[in-house]
């Protein structure tokens, strides 16, 4: 059996203009595989085509041209029934930027008792879905408060919670820290790693903060709708000035690590693209100087 969770081939999408006519493509044929259990983060600036990606993979948009295939099931070259769409939200879930558009009940339970719901799922599994969901995101002594009082950070986590209540295989974070403060976007990293770590969740977060694409397995940087890089953290922010040349930087650790060897002074290792590695390479330089 593949591994292969995702698979694109020469996918492309084309925003029409309002009255139907021009197309202004924002995805130019990208070629990926993402494996089952990876954590892959999504670089970009602002217009790359990175939030139009994410929106293919779980069919909120449709494909102008291209292959997707999703566990296994091509997506694409045919009409997709109701059923197809279920079956796929079903695997694939979404997270999006603003906490306050996907909540949807006056209850936090409710709230994530809706998607499951909807799926069909019967009680007593309901009720132990949404325990269950609530635990993993910390937010089970919340059960029976009102989402609308809840901090940014605990708004998005019980989105969250929403979401693995109905039990997808992978889920897409589109830009779901952009609107946190620092411990809101902490809270939700953490229940990002745990997903991953713990249940074997795929993982894609889509953002523009190079400490969360640091967290990653690994990183895919999208630029005016095509794959311009693909490695892993240390891969991608060894290139620099590659990133400066479409509007992105490098994480302050790994910026500090740069410049150090600009001016000379010698600093050996790869891992440049969290604290912890530098201050590795850090230390190491420092004991040679001595």
């Amino acid at each position: 059996m593949s591994d292969i969770f995702i698979h694109t081939e020469d996918l492309c999408f084309s925003y029409r203009d309002e009255e139907g006519k021009d197309e202004h493509p924002a995805l130019k044929g990208i070629s990926v595989d993402i494996r089952k259990g990876e954590y892959v983060a999504v670089l970009g600036h602002n217009g790359s085509g990175k939030s139009t990606f994410a929106k293919l993979l779980n069919l909120i948009l449709e494909p102008t041209s291209g292959k997707l295939v999703i566990d296994g099931i091509e997506m694409t070259g045919r009409e997709l029934s109701d059923e197809d769409l279920l079956q796929l939200r079903r695997k694939v879930g979404m997270v999006f930027q603003n906490p306050d558009n996907q909540l949807v009940a006056t209850i936090v339970e409710e709230d994530v008792a809706f998607g499951p719901e909807n799926l069909g799922v019967p009680q007593p599994e309901l009720r132990e879905r949404v325990d269950r969901a609530l635990q993993t995101v910390g937010m089970t002594d919340y059960i029976r408060h009102e989402p609308h009082r809840l901090s940014g950070g605990q708004k998005q986590r019980v989105a969250i919670a929403g979401i693995i209540a109905m039990m997808p295989q992978c889920i897409i974070f589109d830009e779901s820290t952009a609107m946190l403060d620092p411990n809101g976007r902490h809270e939700v990293l953490d229940t990002i790693a745990k997903l991953n770590r713990d249940q074997g969740i795929t993982i894609l977060n889509i953002t523009h903060y190079m400490n969360e694409a640091a967290l990653a397995d690994r990183v895919l940087v999208i630029n005016d709708g095509t794959l311009l890089m693909d490695g892993t953290p240390d891969e991608i922010f060894a290139n620099r000035e590659l990133l400066q040349e479409v509007g992105l930087e490098v994480p302050q650790c790994t910026a500090l690590i740069h410049e150090l060897r600009k001016i000379g002074i010698c600093v050996n290792g790869d891992s440049v693209s969290t604290p912890e590695g530098c201050a590795k390479i850090l230390i190491q330089a420092l004991k040679e100087l001595k």
